[in-house]
């Protein structure tokens, strides 16, 4: 019998002939779609690619970071790392001024009578029995705590920023062999935006606690108080004062921190690296206070003129100059002695608090790490 073949004989081709063109179509669609969505194909396929690239860039970025000294929680240097600086320098500043509120008040007052108290121990029986006793220890500490709090944030955060920015301008090598100078110029850049911050709170402040019985009972009273008095030129009346006061203060509190944290580790003899996070923070406390008590010599003078010329007087406006000639050099180291208490644990505490913040956000203490490598260099 003849193999029967699957394909049409002539006289069969004519059937077939809407069934071939049916596969033709079917050929022909299956090119179009292949030409349509392989296209699309690659370019999904190019795009997992740059995915996967960008995500090789972001494990190396965090190994870098880690190498570099960070735990990789938060990124040396970037946005998050100045916000968390910001919020230690809050929590720094603005608590531990509202929290010597009472040895300041009694400062600013001796600063503009200097026989109004004996000492600390008697202007404070003074203020507790004739001015509602805590409540009236603590005037001022409404514009005292918003406006260090203010302070701070733009100080510490500034300083870690100015100070990265000047060390990647000059390089690696003078970064290192400048290393003071970049301290110095990143702690001024930084207290220059930060004052202009905290002047408003500070002459409401100043004009609070120098003024008996207080001019107003709170913050929110004192504000449009001293604004319908003042004028709002007067918030900013002291701001070269303060300038003077706190520049000079910030570079000293900065850079001899700096200094004396490197210094405290020579001497311990083991890297920074080889101790704990507590034994770490116990060296960030003395060498604030040490670094606080030069603070206070440096920028008493101005602190002086900033009271005088905040507090309130029958005698017309007051000048640097006029003030001076009343009180004479003597007069600019009134109330040193308290302000030495005062500014040593406020510095040591500021720098206690600022660098545990920084350990809570897994961020390395501030300080060198090495000092014995940094000498062998």
């Amino acid at each position: 019998m003849p193999l029967a073949l699957p394909f049409p004989s002539s006289a069969q081709s004519f059937a077939y002939r809407p069934f071939l063109g049916v596969l033709d179509d079917a050929k022909s669609k299956a090119k179009e779609l292949e030409s349509t969505y392989g296209k699309e194909i690659k370019n999904e396929a190019g795009k997992l690619a740059d995915e996967a690239k960008g995500t090789v860039s972001k494990v190396e970025g965090k190994v870098q970071n880690a190498a570099a000294g960070g735990s990789g929680k938060i990124p040396l240097y970037s946005g998050k790392f100045y916000a968390a600086s910001a919020l230690g320098g809050i929590f720094a500043c603005g608590t531990t001024h509202a929290l010597v509120t009472p040895l300041d008040l009694v400062k600013c007052r001796r600063q503009v009578d200097k026989n109004i108290y004996k000492g600390n121990v008697d202007g404070w029986k003074k203020i507790w029995a004739n001015e509602g006793g805590l409540k009236g220890i603590y005037t001022g500490v409404g514009p005292t705590l918003v406006g260090y709090s203010i302070q701070g944030a733009a100080k510490y955060g500034f300083y870690e920023y100015f100070k990265k920015t000047y060390a990647d301008m000059v390089g690696p090598e003078n970064a290192a062999k400048y290393k003071d100078l970049i301290y110095v110029a990143g702690s001024a850049s930084a207290e220059f935006i930060a004052d202009i911050g905290l002047v408003p709170l500070e002459a409401v402040k100043v004009r609070m606690q120098t003024t008996i019985p207080p001019f107003a009972k709170n913050i929110f009273e004192a504000m449009p108080k001293f604004a319908a008095q003042e004028g709002v030129g007067g918030f900013y009346k002291s701001l070269p004062s303060l300038w003077a006061r706190q520049i000079p203060y910030t570079i000293m509190k900065f850079w001899s921190f700096e200094a004396t944290v490197a210094k405290i580790y020579e001497t311990l003899g083991k890297p920074k690296s080889e101790y704990s996070k507590f034994e770490q923070l116990q060296i960030s406390f003395l060498g604030g206070y040490i670094a606080g008590v030069f603070c206070a010599v440096v920028s008493h003078p101005a602190d002086v003129m900033v009271s005088k010329l905040n507090a309130k007087t029958t005698d017309g406006p007051k000048t640097v100059g006029a003030i001076y000639k009343q009180i004479g050099f003597g007069g600019l180291w009134a109330g040193l002695g308290t302000r030495i208490i005062m500014i040593g644990t406020l510095t040591g505490l500021q720098w206690l608090i600022y660098d545990y913040v920084k350990v809570l956000f897994g961020l390395p203490t501030t300080g060198a790490a090495q000092p014995a490598a940094q000498k062998a260099a």
